[in-house]
């Protein structure tokens, strides 16, 4: 669990992949139960722990996230994310060479009962912007910057699946991948507006030093 930054309001960590963010039926241990048993014994607080969960990271996703150590700091953080005021930019590993350039715009509509989202017209409207960092043509695998302008369930992985752009590893939508690949996206940065003393601030990661990341190093 690595910490980026820690204040009074806030606390910024880096995901690792196959955490749960939140309790699910898996029952595995979940990053905001470790954060909470984390602020318990740093600061010696009794009984529970307040963390705000306001956004979120797929399981198999690894990536930058901030949650609120205050009811205030959580629901000015939950209004810069309906507002889009909070920016978060992944990377990418997709199949295939995408344009240097482009914008996704899709209607997407999420199925409750398989966790499952495709498009649909009675979706709600989802965009992402892109770029292409850098094609390889030996693996046909191209290395993507996402800037996300709206936060739907497996956006970008639906979004990218539907233009056969299948995401490196993606068990659930993407139709070649084999066992025990783990998924090419990383959430690798994270800007806002502090809660408190307004200031924006940034929060950057480096990618996974690992296949298939590892083969657009220079």
């Amino acid at each position: 669990m690595k910490i980026l930054y820690e204040d009074n309001h806030l606390l910024v960590v880096v995901k690792e992949i196959n955490i749960p963010v939140c309790a699910d039926d898996s029952h595995d241990l979940d990053l905001l139960n470790m954060l909470k048993q984390y602020l318990k014994e740093k600061y010696h607080k009794p009984g529970n722990v307040y963390l705000g969960l306001v956004h979120r990271l797929d399981r198999p996703v690894s990536g930058v996230m901030v949650f609120a150590k205050t009811s205030k700091a959580a629901s000015r953080l939950s209004e810069q994310i309906r507002t889009n005021k909070l920016e978060k930019q992944y990377h990418a590993v997709v199949l295939g060479k995408v344009d240097d350039n482009g914008k996704y715009e899709d209607k997407l509509l999420k199925d409750s009962k398989d966790n499952t989202t495709k498009v649909d017209k009675n979706g709600k409207l989802s965009i992402l912007e892109y770029q292409l960092i850098k094609y390889d043509e030996k693996t046909n695998y191209s290395l993507v910057k996402i800037n996300l302008k709206t936060g739907r369930s497996h956006q970008i992985r639906v979004q990218f699946a539907s233009r056969k752009h299948y995401l490196y590893g993606d068990q659930r939508y993407n139709p070649f991948v084999k066992e025990k690949q783990q998924i090419a996206l990383c959430a690798t940065k994270l800007s806002f507006f502090h809660p408190i003393s307004k200031e924006k601030v940034t929060f950057e990661i480096p990618l996974p030093n690992i296949y298939p990341w590892n083969i657009f190093k220079s």
